[in-house]
């Protein structure tokens, strides 16, 4: 009797643990011309467990309008690689992925208010956002330059007004009037901690309606065949 109460309070006391344990997500994207990288890092536990995804290339194929992208899946303290893939998506992919999130929210009963809920719980730690932009023409450029700064103060507003944030937001916009150049630079580190993230997984279920919506997008079985090619 006396193994079996030692072993539930330790089974409590774990769960608390990782209940109260912070998980931080770093978003870091770069794209500058033709040259494109997006990375999603996840840990926790002090780096104890990880989970990274790197899209290093992203690639417009304008013979029959696809994207072709290759991904990157490391796990671990010691970022071991587990899958490291090509991509292919034609605008038929991005409708019925756009037709498929609408789906999903459409069975969630009152969603607007859970995810402001967990999103009020969200901590944003760092972010940077820096933009430079030239169209080659010097008036062009400069109301080119005053629309990005609108939609950036836009985005900022609703990411304060949602979540938490512990540091001012460190935004630029660059003007390039002697070429033509596209190149923007994003980070964000984002906290929360496990225990809000799993009740707000289980309000989600308990306001479901409906069964399981009719979902568009092909099964990853199915993308592993003619469009994913393992690298």
């Amino acid at each position: 009797m006396k193994w079996l109460f030692f072993f539930l309070l330790l089974l409590l006391l774990l769960i608390i643990v990782i209940a109260l344990t912070n998980v931080k997500i770093v978003i870091d994207f770069y794209h500058g011309n033709d040259n494109d990288n997006f990375t999603i890092l996840i840990k926790a536990l002090g780096g104890l467990i990880k989970y990274r995804k790197n899209i290093p290339m992203v690639k417009l194929n304008k013979e029959n309008q696809s994207l072709t992208i290759k991904e990157k899946v490391e796990v671990g303290p010691d970022d071991k690689t587990v899958d490291q893939q090509e991509k292919q998506f034609d605008k038929q992919d991005l409708l019925n992925s756009l037709d498929d999130t609408k789906a999903l929210l459409e069975h969630v009963v009152g969603l607007h208010t859970h995810i402001r809920k967990l999103f009020n719980k969200v901590s944003v730690k760092k972010l940077e956002w820096h933009t430079a932009v030239g169209i080659g023409e010097a008036a062009s450029t400069a109301v080119l330059c005053g629309a990005i700064w609108s939609v950036k103060g836009s985005i900022i507003g609703l990411i304060s007004n949602y979540m938490r944030m512990k540091e001012m937001p460190v935004v630029t916009v660059t003007p390039i009037f002697q070429q033509t150049l596209s190149q923007i630079q994003l980070k964000c580190i984002f906290q929360i901690r496990i225990g809000h993230a799993i009740l707000a997984g289980l309000k989600l279920v308990r306001y479901w309606k409906g069964g399981m919506p009719n979902f568009k997008t092909r099964p990853l079985s199915a993308l592993s065949g003619d469009k994913t090619n393992s690298v």
